[in-house]
């Protein structure tokens, strides 16, 4: 039966903890303390915890079943009303939590106010934001396997390009630019370890702890997590009120994430730069200039890098949230959800974007293989070429050094230099040092597996594509 608003204690701040207060709170109080303005985002998780909790308290026989059946009327009205933007959410109710428990006791009356029978809000809560990230955990290990899936599309096709492969951002030795990228689904595929590993941290639950020393109410906490799909307990009320370690190590994950993501945009942008020329980006990932008419900005790319420190911010901010506090439950824990939630959301539209303009990169193969010609690159290939005719590997690396400087001299690439030039640093120099000194007989001899060689690359390929493929 519904019940008259004014007698719903919910419905009126001034009442809504006791008569213990003898002055409503004030005004900015109020605003200073709200949390709904973002937690209702929770609503969802919040409405799915009640529901389960009411269905245990009724198989309990805590409440009747006439309670739990219009609690799920009433649940089902709100969750209506929010979906169509119809639902009224009110500051002086503070939270999600109590928006959603005061417009469900003016539904149903005595049935509403049953509902928090055996738990507290901070319970309550460190429940919804479990749940609510779990989902976000699945969102985003699909996320992690677009973008890899899009780096790997475009490794297939470019495993016998050659770019020079940099330490120090000087040329080193060649790779092909499929090896390059390749590295890179290595790292978002430990992401996505890393994700997994986390989530059953996460998927335990809390709810049964009540304020902080557990409940005299007979509860089945092992079937409320059976119904939520929780992987366990969390099995302290102390700890299960006040932890916040699930939300520290996402943001340890999601800082990891964007710290790759900020590699690999660092590298578009200088790829696209004219001084490299490696690629071109597709014009909606660009931008001009106000006053430039020729810019073409790579500014995705750019905001992409500049959004990891927003990240890594939160995670600092998250570890310093809880350094100091007490157990049980602090008022602290309130800032917990807004670096939480910017989290999710930064790193789910990078992850989304970045993958769509991977996607569409076109590469200027012969300005990667120009570059790679420019530092000398197979020189450490010359040196294993002796090595392998009888020279220790310093004693050929000297060698080496002394025809790299004859052909900075000369103005010319190692493999450009005549045989008795060679000849004349080593006489184990012989016609086939030329299969060794160009860039893709460089690249093809590196076959160990984990190298650049195209057969070890293709092989990678598939390999990823299988693991992808299984994942779903």
């Amino acid at each position: 039966m519904a019940q008259d608003p004014s007698s719903n204690p919910l419905a009126n701040k001034q009442q809504a903890w006791s008569a213990l207060f003898s002055e409503p709170m004030s005004e900015l109080v109020q605003r200073y303390t709200a949390s709904v303005g973002f937690d209702q985002r929770l609503w969802r998780a919040d409405i799915e915890g009640s529901l389960a909790h009411a269905a245990m308290l009724a198989a309990q026989g805590v409440i009747s079943a006439q309670d739990l059946a219009d609690i799920r009327r009433g649940m089902a009205q709100i969750a209506e009303e929010i979906e169509s933007g119809r639902f009224e959410w009110k500051l002086e109710l503070e939270d999600v939590h109590l928006n959603i428990e005061a417009r469900l006791t003016t539904l149903v009356g005595d049935a509403g106010k049953r509902l928090h029978t055996g738990r507290s809000r901070n319970d309550q809560v460190a429940t919804d934001v479990r749940l609510w990230l779990r989902g976000e955990c699945d969102r985003l290990a699909a996320l992690l396997a677009d973008m890899q899936r899009a780096l790997v599309d475009v490794a297939a096709k470019h495993s016998e390009t050659v770019m020079p492969g940099f330490t120090h951002l000087q040329v080193a030795q060649p790779v092909s630019f499929a090896h390059h990228l390749l590295a890179y689904v290595e790292m978002f595929a430990r992401d996505g370890e890393r994700l997994a590993d986390l989530r059953r941290r996460v998927n335990r639950l809390p709810l049964g702890a009540a304020a902080l020393a557990g409940t005299s109410y007979a509860l089945d906490r092992a079937a409320v997590a059976r119904a939520l799909g929780f992987d366990g307990l969390c099995e302290n009320s102390l700890d299960a009120v006040s932890d916040r370690d699930f939300a520290i190590e996402f943001a340890a994950f999601a800082s990891i994430v964007m710290v790759h993501v900020s590699r690999l945009a660092e590298e578009i942008v200088l790829w696209k730069s004219q001084a490299f020329g490696f690629i071109d980006l597709a014009d909606r990932y660009c931008t001009g200039s106000s006053i430039m008419p020729q810019k073409r900005n790579p500014d995705v790319a750019e905001l992409a890098r500049g959004k990891s420190g927003r990240v890594v911010g939160h995670l600092m901010a998250l570890i310093t949230l809880m350094k100091g506090q007490p157990l049980a439950y602090n008022k602290d824990n309130q800032e917990d959800k807004e670096p939480l939630f910017d989290s999710v959301d930064t790193l789910a539209d990078t992850l989304r974007i970045m993958a769509e303009m991977v996607g569409g990169i076109v590469v200027n193969a012969p300005a990667m293989e120009a570059a790679a010609l420019k530092g000398y690159a197979t020189a450490t290939d010359l040196a294993d070429y002796l090595v392998k005719k009888g020279l220790p590997f310093r004693d050929a690396h000297e060698v080496v050094a002394h025809a790299v400087r004859l052909a900075i001299a000369a103005g010319e690439d190692l493999a450009a230099l005549p045989l008795e030039r060679l000849r004349a640093f080593h006489p184990a120099i012989d016609a086939d040092v030329y299969d060794v000194l160009s860039l893709h007989g460089s690249m093809r001899s590196r076959a160990v597996a984990g190298g650049t060689a195209p057969a070890q690359v293709l092989a990678a390929i598939e390999r990823h594509r299988a693991r992808l493929a299984a994942a779903g």
